[in-house]
C-alpha cells in the first residue's frame, strides 16, 4: 500500500528557525512524530495532509477541507476514531477590528466561510482594537456589512445570527502585554481545554506590527496547537525598512507563521492563470519571447485618495500596487512550469523570475498626479485638494513603468505595467500581445497598421471576470474585409454561481496552511530590489509628476513610454 509521511522536525534541528523569545519554542518536543497514513483519493489526501500537520479534525457541515490541531505527546495516533473525537478549536482575532478593512473585508469573508460551512464547528472570532465596544456592538457594527450567498439566500437571517453569537470583543492597547495576557484568558475560557489554533489577523498600520506580534507571541500564542500571524501590505516602503520588518517579525515568529497576504493572488483569475496557462496545451508553447511580443498589467480606479490621503501619500502609487499586486501577477504569469502544486514549489519558481529581471530604471518610469476637473457639471477634487494631503506633495497617483526579465524565455519581451486614481474607469487585466504573423497574405486588408492584426489574450481580473482572445476573421460578404473578434469566456454567463472574494480564499488557505497564496520572505526581499534603486531616485531628485484630470486616461507620458518598445497601450482600443 502507498503511503504519504510527513516529518515533523525536533527542536533540536537548526532549520526549525524558531526565535528564541517565542514561547512555542517551549513547544518543540510534542512536534517530533512521523506520520504514516494511508494514500486515497484526491480529496481525501488534502484532509489528511491538513491532519497530518495538525491532528485533530475541525469538523465542518458541508464537506469543505478543514483545519486540525497540533500533534500532542500524548501517545494518540493518526486513526479515524481521533480524527472524529472534534478535540481542537479555532480562534480568530482580528487585530484592528473597528477599521475600515476589517469592517468591509475581513468579517464579511469570515462570515461567508461560515455561511458555506467552511469554518470548523468549534470557532470564535474575536476583535481587538483600542476603541472600547462590548461584544453587542460590535456585533452591530459588522452586522450592517454581511452578505448572504446568491444561491442560498432562504436561511441568512439565521445564518447571521449564528454567526454573530461566535463574534466577541476586547478592548486593548496594541503594545500591553497586559492587554494580550487578558485577552488570553477570553481565548481560552472559549477554547473550554480544547485543542487550540489560533489565527491572527493584523488589519493595522505597519508600524504596530512588531509591538502586537510580540505582545500575541509572548502572551497569547496557543501552548498545545498552531499560531498564525496574517500580515497586510504595506511590508516596508523599501529593501531597507522591509528588511528590517522581516527580522523583527522573526524575532517572535517563524517564517512559517508568517503569512503575507496579497488580496490581489486570492482574485479567480489570478488563480487561474497558471491553469490556463498549463492546463491547455495550446497556450503553454506560445508562452515565449518567440510568439510574444509585450505583456501589460493595467490596474485602474476611478476614484481618487477620498480621504485616505494621508496614507496613501506615505506610500504611492509604486509602492500601493505595481509593487506587490502587478509584481505577483507578473512573477506568476512568467514563472517557469513548478516541480508540483506545492506551495514552496510555486513560490520558488515566483522568486527565480524576480531574480532574473533588471531592477527598474528611472528612465522606463512616468509619474502622474490627477488634477481637480470640472465635468458634466461636476467638479472633482485634485490629489491635493484632499486636506489630508501636503498642499505641495509629490506623491505619484500614476505611474507606468517598463520591466524585463533577463532569462531564455522572456528576453527582450517588455512587461509593461500601468496603475493609476482617478482614471476613465475602473479595472484590472493581463494583456498578452502575440507577434505579428510572418509573411501575413492578408497584410493588404490590414493597411499599415498591422498593430490591428495581431492576436491578443486578455484575462480580465476585475471587474466583470473574463477571458478572451482576440482573433482575425472573415466578415460574411463577397467581398474579402477581415475583423477583429474576441473569443469569450465571460464568468458570469458560464458561471453564474457568485464568484468568493478574495478574502475568503485567503483566509480559508492561512486557516488550512497554505501557503501558495502568500509572500514569502525572500520573494518579498527580491521584489524590494527590483523597485527600491527608482523609488529612491524618485524621491532625492524630487521628480515633478505630470498633472492629468480627474476622470481621464491618464499622463500622456504613459504613451510615449509605451512607444519607446514599440507597444500600444491595449486598454485604449477597448475604450
Amino acid at each position: 500500500m502507498t503511503t504519504h509521511s510527513m516529518i515533523i522536525p525536533s527542536s533540536s534541528s537548526s532549520s526549525s528557525g524558531l526565535a528564541a523569545a517565542s514561547p512555542l519554542r517551549e513547544t518543540l518536543p510534542l512536534f517530533t512524530k512521523s506520520l504514516t497514513f494511508p494514500r486515497k483519493s484526491s480529496f481525501s489526501r488534502v484532509r489528511l495532509r491538513f491532519f497530518a500537520e495538525n491532528h485533530s479534525q475541525l469538523d465542518s457541515s458541508n464537506g469543505c477541507p478543514t483545519n486540525f490541531a497540533s500533534l500532542q505527546e500524548s501517545g494518540d495516533h493518526v486513526t479515524e476514531e481521533n480524527v472524529t473525537k472534534g478535540k481542537s478549536t479555532l480562534s480568530i482575532t482580528v487585530v484592528g477590528a473597528s477599521g475600515d478593512l476589517a469592517k468591509k473585508k475581513i468579517f464579511p469573508a469570515l462570515f461567508a466561510l461560515f455561511y458555506e460551512g467552511c469554518l470548523p464547528q468549534d470557532f470564535s472570532v474575536f476583535g481587538y482594537a483600542r476603541t472600547k465596544l462590548t461584544h453587542e456592538e460590535l456585533r452591530v457594527m459588522i452586522s450592517t456589512t454581511l452578505t448572504c450567498r446568491i444561491d442560498q439566500k432562504e436561511n441568512c437571517v439565521d445564518k447571521m445570527d449564528q454567526f454573530l453569537k461566535k463574534c466577541f470583543y476586547h478592548s486593548g492597547q496594541y503594545n500591553s502585554e497586559e492587554d494580550f495576557a487578558e485577552l488570553n484568558i477570553k481565548l481560552k475560557e472559549k477554547e473550554a481545554g480544547k485543542l487550540s489554533n489560533r489565527l491572527y489577523y493584523l488589519s493595522i498600520p505597519p508600524n504596530i506590527f512588531v509591538d502586537v506580534v510580540r505582545c500575541a507571541s509572548l502572551k497569547a500564542s496557543s501552548l498545545n496547537g498552531w499560531t498564525r500571524v496574517i500580515v497586510e501590505k504595506p511590508f516596508g516602503r523599501d529593501s531597507e525598512s522591509s528588511g528590517e520588518l522581516t527580522r523583527c517579525l522573526k524575532q517572535y515568529l517563524t517564517e512559517e507563521q508568517i503569512f503575507r497576504i496579497d488580496h490581489y493572488l486570492g482574485k479567480e483569475l489570478v488563480e487561474n492563470l497558471s491553469v490556463l496557462r498549463f492546463s491547455n496545451l495550446v497556450f503553454e508553447p506560445l508562452w515565449s519571447r518567440n510568439y510574444i511580443r509585450n505583456v501589460q498589467l493595467i490596474f485602474s480606479e476611478d476614484f481618487g485618495t477620498e480621504g485616505r490621503g494621508g496614507y496613501f501619500d506615505q506610500y504611492g502609487i509604486i509602492r500601493d500596487i505595481m509593487q506587490n499586486h502587478l509584481l505577483q501577477i507578473l512573477a506568476l504569469f512568467a514563472m517557469e512550469t513548478p516541480v508540483s502544486l506545492d506551495a514552496e514549489d510555486i513560490r520558488s519558481e515566483k522568486v527565480k523570475v524576480l531574480r532574473s529581471m533588471k531592477p527598474l530604471l528611472l528612465e522606463n518610469v512616468i509619474v502622474g498626479q490627477y488634477k481637480g476637473h470640472n465635468k458634466g457639471g461636476k467638479t472633482y477634487p485634485g490629489y491635493t485638494d484632499d486636506p489630508t494631503v501636503p498642499k505641495h506633495s509629490l506623491t505619484p497617483t500614476f505611474a507606468a513603468a517598463a520591466m524585463f526579465i533577463n532569462n531564455a524565455r522572456w528576453d527582450g519581451v517588455p512587461f509593461l505595467m500601468k496603475a493609476g486614481k482617478a482614471l476613465h474607469t475602473r479595472g484590472a487585466e493581463i494583456r498578452v500581445q502575440f507577434r505579428h504573423v510572418p509573411g501575413n497574405l492578408y497584410k493588404k486588408n490590414f493597411a499599415t497598421d498591422l498593430d490591428k492584426a495581431t492576436n491578443e489574450l486578455v484575462i480580465r481580473v476585475q471587474p466583470d471576470e473574463g477571458i478572451y482572445l482576440r482573433i482575425n476573421n472573415k466578415v460574411p460578404g463577397l467581398g474579402m474585409r477581415l475583423d477583429r473578434s474576441d473569443l469569450n469566456l465571460l464568468y458570469r454567463s458560464r458561471y453564474p454561481r457568485e464568484i468568493p472574494d478574495a478574502y475568503e480564499r485567503l483566509l480559508l488557505d492561512a486557516i488550512e496552511g497554505e501557503r501558495r497564496l502568500f509572500i514569502r520572505s525572500d520573494e518579498l526581499n527580491a521584489a524590494w530590489d527590483l523597485f527600491t534603486p527608482a523609488l529612491k531616485e524618485l524621491e532625492e531628485k524630487k521628480i515633478v509628476p505630470e498633472l492629468y484630470p480627474y476622470g481621464s486616461r491618464g499622463p500622456v507620458g504613459a504613451h510615449y513610454l509605451a512607444s519607446k518598445y514599440n507597444v500600444r497601450w491595449g486598454d485604449l482600443e477597448d475604450a
